[in-house]
């Protein structure tokens, strides 16, 4: 079936379907406000046949002589009275011949005999047929009221009573015809019925000129498609056109539906759109993931100097995340206020280049930046199209050779380890096995017991240094997670709150009042900070101030811990993290080590800085997501913790 067709179809029969639906109910309000009319009217009659009921009775008992204590005298006085009286047999032929509805008009005795019957009169004296009231058509559905009055031929009453002493005296009782209402109501269907008749001609001619209303620019569609698929084509080599020029004259001579041919090419080239999508797609996720693990920052502008491609690293430097930055104004994403931002606008403004030129930031970074524009040379002539800014962090790159450096040192001092605790680990069993029989075997003296017993402790002490160095070198298995790293700093330092008081050391703890979410080993995480923490307390014998504070700069979240100790002289300083390495009485030189084991399995990083003043510890994880970009550019633009602790 063709679609202009259905349309028409479609049209027809909703316009069917409102006009029934409208007619329905018109119907249905006509037929109860003419039964509403009639029974008001009716009932109104009625009421003026009762009064003058009552006028007739009351002057035609005066005039006539009877035994009130005989009920058939009484009824018979009351008929005659009823039957004689002009006045009230006018009124009830009145309302007979000028109401249509009306079929006749009786009064009855409470028996239900008649005492006056109009037109008929025969039936004066003989008990009236039974009749339903007349109002309980009023509270009929539509279909039932069209079935009574449609239906074979009833009666119906309209009463109105008359009551003698508080007992029933007479009714009045108006019958009301059915078939009076049909052919009163008759005209009004008629009219309905003809008005449906024209609704449906009119939905039909509608229907015809909205379908070729329609349906009137698919050929023009149909053509701009078949030209779309030619040039198309010949930008393909020709193969796309061979198929449009041949295919579509078939097409059309298959089916005359322009609807189904122009839906079969809009159904190709959305394939060819699709096929184009499925690539763009593929090579924007390899670009975000090469993008996403360059550490240098990298923008690219449009002519307009809007961004449309931002690197994950450009977040640290300008404080706000990359999915704000896109489609941003070079002016929106750089403040003049700042060196970078007043170097990247005013080289904007003036069109110039930047070759590798380095910036210190107001926080002491130190940012070398170079800005390209793009240039079209056809023509002759150079139009700029767009720009790339790359922002290079100079501090991260000396990091990174500086943790490589330690890395490589680390990796050596583990493999030392793990040979040294192979092959040290027999021999000492064999040793304690040996002392033990050679204990057993030979009686000795209590020197000679004494430095049996020295020998068996040191050499339980070798075995407990060589297991810590294969514990130290043996793979750890990780079980990362995505945390609040608050909640780890808080469980920190209330699982080192009773040693620091015990120490004399008062707390001091600065957490952002926004989430800082990392991945990580909670538990490890959890081992390494309380490390670096009862570290400080051990560093301060007299007590002090430890500051402990949480913040972020964008790509790190920063966890510093300062003691008030007399610090770490520099020749010491490279050598911290060494295995065994302590300057401490009782020290084990393990802590340290492990903690900066800790944090690079989970591609963290540990800073310390000394002076005569205290030691300041940083330990820096990940960030797993972006947090308060307001709170983290507050947070990194903290210059010194002399300034944080005066705030």
């Amino acid at each position: 079936m063709k679609l202009k067709t259905k349309l028409v179809l479609l049209i027809t029969g909703l316009v069917f379907l409102v006009i029934s639906t409208l007619s329905w109910l018109y119907l249905g309000q006509l037929l109860q406000v003419y039964i509403n009319q009639s029974y008001t009217t009716t009932t109104e009659a009625a009421h003026q046949v009762l009064f003058a009921t009552r006028q007739a009775i009351d002057s035609g008992l005066r005039e006539r002589t009877f035994n009130v204590n005989d009920p058939a005298a009484v009824r018979a006085a009351v008929a005659d009275s009823l039957r004689t009286n002009q006045g009230l047999n006018a009124l009830i032929n009145s309302i007979i011949d000028y109401s249509p509805t009306v079929l006749d008009v009786s009064i009855a005795d409470s028996q239900g005999r008649a005492l006056l019957s109009a037109p008929n009169a025969a039936l004066n004296d003989q008990m009236l047929p039974h009749r339903e009231n007349y109002g309980s058509l009023r509270g009929q559905t539509l279909w039932q009221t069209l079935h009574t009055i449609f239906g074979p031929p009833q009666v119906y009453n309209v009463s109105a009573g008359l009551d003698l002493s508080g007992k029933p005296f007479l009714t009045v009782r108006i019958g009301v015809r059915t078939t009076f209402l049909k052919n009163s109501f008759r005209p009004w269907l008629l009219e309905a019925l003809w008005l449906f008749a024209l609704g449906m001609i009119t939905s039909l001619a509608v229907a015809a000129f909205v379908a070729n209303l329609a349906l009137a620019p698919i050929e023009t569609i149909s053509r701009r498609l078949d030209l779309l698929e030619q040039t198309q084509g010949e930008e393909s080599g020709g193969e796309l056109a061979a198929e449009s020029s041949g295919t579509v004259p078939a097409r059309r001579a298959a089916g005359s539906d322009a609807v189904a041919q122009v839906s079969g090419k809009i159904e190709r080239l959305g394939q060819r759109m699709r096929n184009v999508e499925e690539v763009f797609t593929a090579l924007k996720e390899n670009l975000d993931q090469v993008l996403s693990k360059l550490q240098d920052g990298m923008i690219l502008f449009t002519r307009d100097s809007r961004a449309i491609l931002v690197s994950s690293a450009v977040e640290r430097f300008v404080g706000r995340h990359r999915d704000e930055l896109l489609g941003a104004d070079v002016r929106e994403i750089f403040d003049r206020e700042t060196r970078l931002g007043r170097l990247v606008r005013d080289s904007f403004e003036a069109g110039m280049s930047i070759v590798q030129e380095e910036v210190t930031t107001e926080t002491g970074r130190q940012v070398q930046v170079s800005l390209d524009f793009i240039h079209d040379g056809q023509g002759g002539e150079q139009h700029s199209f767009g720009a790339l800014l790359t922002l290079h962090d100079l501090e991260s790159m000396q990091e990174l050779e500086s943790e490589l450096e330690l890395s490589r040192r680390m990796a050596s001092i583990g493999r030392l380890t793990a040979g040294v605790g192979h092959e040290v680990k027999n021999p000492i069993n064999a040793i304690v096995v040996h002392l033990e029989l050679l204990r057993n075997k030979v009686e000795l003296k209590e020197p000679a017991q004494k430095h049996l017993d020295i020998i068996q402790s040191e050499i339980r002490r070798l075995d407990r240094v060589v297991q810590t160095l294969v514990d130290f070198s043996r793979p750890v298995d990780l079980h990362m997670r995505e945390y609040d790293l608050r909640q780890i700093v808080q469980q920190v330092l209330t699982l080192a709150s009773v040693e620091l008081e015990g120490r004399g050391v008062t707390l001091k703890s600065s957490l952002p009042e926004f989430p800082v979410t990392v991945k990580v080993d909670a538990d490890l995480t959890t081992q390494a900070l309380l490390n670096v923490v009862i570290n400080g307390a051990q560093a301060m014998p007299d007590g002090g101030l430890l500051d402990v504070r949480l913040a972020e700069d964008g790509r790190w979240a920063i966890i510093r811990v300062r003691d008030e100790g007399t610090g770490i002289p520099p020749e010491v300083l490279p050598r911290i993290f060494d295995l065994y390495y302590t300057t401490k009485k009782d020290g084990s030189g393990i802590g340290l080590a492990m903690t900066y084991r800790i944090l690079q399995f989970q591609n963290g990083r540990v800073d310390v800085e000394s002076s005569s003043g205290g030691t300041e510890f940083s330990l820096c994880l990940p960030l797993q997501g972006v947090s308060d970009p307001a709170a983290r550019v507050e947070l990194a633009s903290e210059s010194s913790w002399n300034e944080g602790t005066g705030a």
